[in-house]
């Protein structure tokens, strides 16, 4: 019989490998498909991306406020997202695809919120707090095994609508195993309506602002970073690679977090982190050229997830336990701020330039600012989930 731990594990690993690698990442690697088949331009491309922002902007905003059961929850977004990366396949209607894309936001948004808040808390109370990097290490593993197939399409040869549409079919053929998989960890009834206005506790103001810039930071290369090795070789068989190294770097980041994590606290791995990620931003300015591309992307998708995941911890730690979906979602809404700024800024900023390093520059700089200020000692922390 499967332990709750193992099984808790594998549903928020596949939640967040589905959501985000494939929902919300897989657009990265395909988008040079896209152009390719004169499907989108970069600035539609950065549209599509900042929609798809939105959307998880609003999916954050509301996560907290869901009406319905967190299970049903869960299992519809799962659903709309292999549904709405199938669609892509489906139409060349781009306004169909704003849609699509805006969909897969908010439904990524709601995972997430609903993983961190409930599996995160369900591993603290069995015991198995070591396992929560596993649960994030989804995220990467996604990530990879999106860049992996979106490679494997590239050598064949094949367009991006097939390779919509492969993903979608996989999406969906996932999302339904993990419907079967969800336990009771995720409650099926909702909320009860609970006396808040009074309880409230105040945001890490500090700590939001912080992560919002680091959403800012990393999504600018896991926007373009395909792009951008593509500019030094045009073979797939080189710069199809940069995806599958990004997803690799957080895939394996997130479970040295959960070691480091034993010597170190979660906010001061957050810092280093950032200030990582900011380095990594300048290493194809720098050095421009494939290697340096590579790096870059080994930084950034290797800090990008322990960010993500030490700011989930950090709402855990700082927040009361009727109070903790409120600051993920204020985190996860800050994020997402950044997420949704980041793709328009940075095709501006092409577009104008013909070149990413200027947007590179700023949010490296935003990135540094940011994690330094971070160092500020904030107030004891309320008891709360550990």
């Amino acid at each position: 019989m499967i332990s709750p731990p193992f099984r808790i594990v594998v549903v928020g690993l596949a939640s967040l490998a589905l959501a985000m690698g494939i929902g919300r990442f897989a657009f990265t690697p395909l988008l040079p498909l896209m152009q390719r088949d004169g499907l989108a331009s970069v600035s539609e491309g950065g549209l599509l991306a900042s929609v798809h922002f939105l959307g998880y902007l609003l999916g954050a905003l509301f996560a907290a406020r869901l009406p319905g059961s967190p299970r049903l929850a869960l299992r519809l977004s799962l659903i709309a997202i292999g549904g709405g990366t199938l669609g892509m396949g489906l139409t060349e209607n781009f306004a169909v695809w704003l849609f699509l894309r805006w969909l897969c936001g908010v439904c990524s948004a709601f995972t997430l919120v609903l993983v961190s808040n409930y599996l995160v808390r369900a591993l603290a109370e069995t015991g198995a707090v070591a396992r929560q990097g596993l649960v994030f290490a989804g995220v990467g593993a996604g990530i990879a095994a999106a860049g992996l197939g979106a490679l494997a399409i590239m050598v064949g040869q094949f367009g991006s609508t097939l390779a919509w549409q492969a993903f979608g079919i996989v999406a969906l053929s996932f999302a339904i195993g993990i419907c079967l998989l969800a336990g009771p960890e995720f409650p099926t009834r909702p909320l009860e309506k609970r006396r808040q206005a009074a309880s409230k506790t105040p945001l890490p103001w500090l700590a939001v602002i912080a992560y919002g810039a680091a959403g800012l930071g990393y999504i600018i290369p896991a926007t373009y970073l395909p792009l951008m090795a593509r500019d030094f070789v045009a073979s797939p068989l080189v710069f199809g690679w940069s995806w599958p190294v990004f997803g690799l770097a957080a895939f394996i980041s997130t479970i040295l977090a959960s070691a480091l994590e034993r010597r170190f606290s979660t906010r001061r791995i957050w810092i280093v982190s950032q200030l990582i990620m900011a380095a990594g931003l300048l290493l194809p300015i720098a050095f421009p050229n494939i290697i340096a591309v590579n790096l870059a992307g080994v930084c950034v998708g290797g800090t990008f997830m322990i960010v993500t995941m030490a700011g989930m911890k950090e709402a855990h730690r700082i927040a009361p336990v009727h109070d903790v979906m409120r600051h993920i979602a204020a985190m996860t809404a800050a994020f997402a701020a950044g997420q949704m700024v980041g793709p328009l800024f940075g095709s501006i900023v092409y577009d104008l330039s013909q070149s990413f390093a200027p947007a590179l520059i700023g949010t490296s700089f935003l990135l540094a600012l940011t994690a330094v200020a971070m160092t500020i000692r904030t107030a004891k922390p309320q008891t709360a989930v550990p």
